[in-house]
């Protein structure tokens, strides 16, 4: 019997489905599926069939109304054909003890709904938002990160710096007030940070972070830690050749080990 199951999720305009599925395999993954929003909607899929879910990236619904906020109504208001709320579905899911990740377009789903960062436990309020980048661009480009070592993240355990490409409009980070900043700093649920590679240090500079979220914030975890948002593609890092200076020796930590983290983190239990 499959001790990890991965369900990546899709339709709508999300179009990193098939590395994501392929990255939590070669992860270690024993079963990932790949479904759509209306398999949901019709039960041919359940959330609480698996113990790790994927949002990964795109652009849901061409990013009509702010990323992913019609995506974060649907998951809200919508119901299975038996009635069932796809919000309390997801309730049920976190309460099995099941891990999430989202990635890019699927960070911005998560802060929507308030599964992130959730501070102060407070799930489901929408306390942070992701912006359009300083730049009033689209950036494409690959960015140094730092994990929190404090951070109660599953996905992020043992782990020290990454090397990740990044491909988004709409990345910087809204806070709803300076309080929540300070709540995320002391709880550390900010699990990962845009920094300079020459100091090491979180940076606002442009294009280090490549759009201006403060604190250097790239990905947040919430309290549980079995809740990780970033920005930055780890699907898109799943073989040495991906790397742009792969042909010169000069790869570093393959993104998958977040994933790898989250499974070793679902075996132990």
């Amino acid at each position: 019997m499959a001790k990890v199951k991965t369900l990546v999720i899709t339709g709508y305009g999300t179009n990193c489905e098939k590395e994501s599925a392929f990255a939590a395999t070669q992860a270690g993954s024993d079963q990932t599926d790949i479904a759509y929003f209306s398999d949901l909607v019709a039960e041919t899929y359940s959330l609480t069939d698996y113990n790790f879910i994927i949002f990964p990236g795109g652009f849901l619904d061409g990013d009509e109304l702010g990323a992913a906020q019609a995506a974060a109504l649907r998951w809200r208001y919508m119901k299975t054909v038996s009635g069932i709320s796809l919000e309390d579905e997801l309730k049920n899911f976190l309460a099995s003890q099941g891990i999430i990740l989202g990635i890019c377009n699927g960070f911005q789903l998560l802060v929507k709904l308030g599964l992130l960062p959730a501070a102060g436990g407070r799930y489901f309020e929408r306390q942070v938002s992701l912006s359009h980048n300083d730049s009033a661009r689209f950036e494409d480009r690959w960015v140094h990160l730092v994990c929190n070592p404090d951070s109660p993240c599953v996905f992020t355990k043992g782990l020290d710096q990454l090397y990740l490409p990044v491909r988004h409009g709409e990345g910087k980070l809204i806070a709803k007030s300076e309080q929540v900043l300070t709540e995320l700093q002391q709880a550390n649920l900010i699990a990962l940070q845009y920094i300079d590679p020459q100091t090491g240090q979180p940076t606002q500079k442009y294009p280090e972070n490549p759009n201006g979220s403060p604190l250097g914030i790239a990905g947040l975890t919430d309290p549980s830690g079995r809740i990780l948002g970033l920005m930055p593609h780890p699907e898109a890092y799943n073989h040495p050749t991906n790397h742009p200076a792969w042909t010169r020796g000069k790869t570093t930590m393959l993104g998958t080990a977040l994933m790898e983290r989250g499974i070793q983190y679902l075996r132990r239990l």
